[in-house]
């Protein structure tokens, strides 16, 4: 690992050097490239893992040499959170059979503390000029929160192994779901898209996130009821925190901020699905904002760290599905930046937006390009549900703005 361009206070070093967590890792082959944080090197032959690693949430990420491949060629990457405490040692070996990083037991890793000396030429220094960035992304990821969300597996894989749903390897197990044999001729395409087996991930390898409402109005809702809460999505934002964060709003931040995480660092696409279904929930939750103005106060920080970690670019070309950040950011703006918000939210969110503005260049002033009127359908039976006014319109669809 190169060492860090910035020189570190001697007091800040020694107190690091003593009172720091220690990550021993054997086996990595050289050339692979590891991370800790928003850090990452190419691993030299020397390395055995990072000490002086302040307490906390810590995130390491490896992408492991391929045999053969090509020089700088690395496979997907993977990722392990730690919760460290002071002077904690962690060790983790490289199993080049299961290719994939094991953990040894606490009592082996404190049996290396004698050894530390004798390692230290071979661990190096954690990157603590980054520290602030780090933990600008995490101030909500607590240890019990990193727990709930990890996979069992304790390792969170950019390509999760995944696992037939059914063993269709027999005549009889694709006869048994009227599909043809695997040696005769393919007809049409739909046919060949039959014969492909249905996948699953492997069990204990998901990152457990927090199922979303499937839908974002409660049960026999009305016509102009299943409109607002199209427009208003605080019933299912509430719903969500409900289930998954009951008495604790502050609690979905840890979420929000773990998925971006496992995005941008774990290159885990799942992990941007999700951050982008809760980010859609928060703001375009008014009613919500007007309810908890603290929880909304971090939604702006969180966001802002967020967004100060990519280029500017970066939403253009990735993440712009139908202009979905701009467009979701303007709906939000449209209800906090109004005056019947709370002063102090107000002020923090037109700072933001001229943030955004100035940096990105994005117009949050135009009209929402999602406002077009949709058509939905209507929960089965809700005619008989409705009071006698409704019944007069004679409509039985109703348009709502597009999410």
């Amino acid at each position: 690992m190169e060492s860090s361009s910035t020189e570190m206070d001697p007091e800040l070093a020694r107190q690091l050097f003593f009172e720091g967590a220690t990550i021993v890792i054997f086996g990595l082959p050289e050339g692979s490239e590891f991370g800790i944080d928003s850090n990452s090197w190419q691993v030299g032959p020397r390395f055995k893992g990072v000490k002086m690693v302040p307490p906390g949430v810590h995130f390491i990420h490896y992408s492991v040499k391929r045999i053969g491949g090509a020089p700088g060629e690395t496979g997907p990457r993977s990722g392990i959170f730690f919760y460290l405490e002071q002077k904690e040692i962690r060790l983790l070996r490289w199993d080049s059979q299961e290719e994939e990083m094991v953990a040894a037991s606490q009592e082996e890793a404190e049996n290396l503390r004698e050894q530390l000396t004798s390692l230290d030429p071979s661990l190096g220094p954690y990157p603590y000029e980054s520290l602030r960035r780090w933990v600008s992304l995490t101030t909500h990821i607590s240890k019990e929160a990193m727990l709930n969300l990890q996979p069992s597996c304790g390792t969170i894989c950019s390509f999760p192994e995944v696992l037939p749903m059914e063993n269709m390897t027999h005549t009889e197990d694709r006869a048994k779901h009227n599909l043809p044999r695997y040696d005769t001729v393919c007809q049409n395409y739909k046919e060949g898209m039959s014969r492909l087996p249905q996948m699953k991930q492997k069990e204990g390898t998901e990152i457990r996130f927090s199922q979303l409402p499937e839908k974002t109005y409660p049960q026999n809702a009305t016509p102009a009821e299943i409109t607002q809460h199209s427009i208003d999505l605080s019933y299912a934002l509430g719903q969500l925190i409900d289930i998954n964060y009951p008495g604790n709003p502050l609690a979905i931040l840890a979420e929000l901020q773990f998925s971006f995480v496992c995005f941008l660092l774990g290159n885990v696409y799942e992990g941007f699905e999700q951050w982008k279904q809760l980010l859609n929930l928060l703001c375009r939750a008014e009613s919500f904002s007007l309810q908890h103005p603290d929880l909304y106060k971090e939604v702006i920080s969180v966001l802002y760290h967020q967004l100060a970690q990519v280029p500017t670019d970066f939403f253009i070309d990735i993440v712009s599905q139908n202009n979905f950040l701009t467009s979701t950011l303007q709906v939000l703006f449209s209800f906090l930046c109004s005056p019947s918000t709370n002063k102090d939210l107000r002020k923090k969110a037109l700072r933001f937006r001229a943030n955004l503005t100035k940096r990105f260049q994005w117009d949050f002033e135009e009209d929402p390009l999602d406002c077009a009127p949709l058509v939905v359908q209507l929960p089965e039976g809700w005619e008989n549900t409705v009071n006698t006014d409704h019944a007069a319109q004679g409509n039985t669809e109703v348009p709502v703005p597009t999410k």
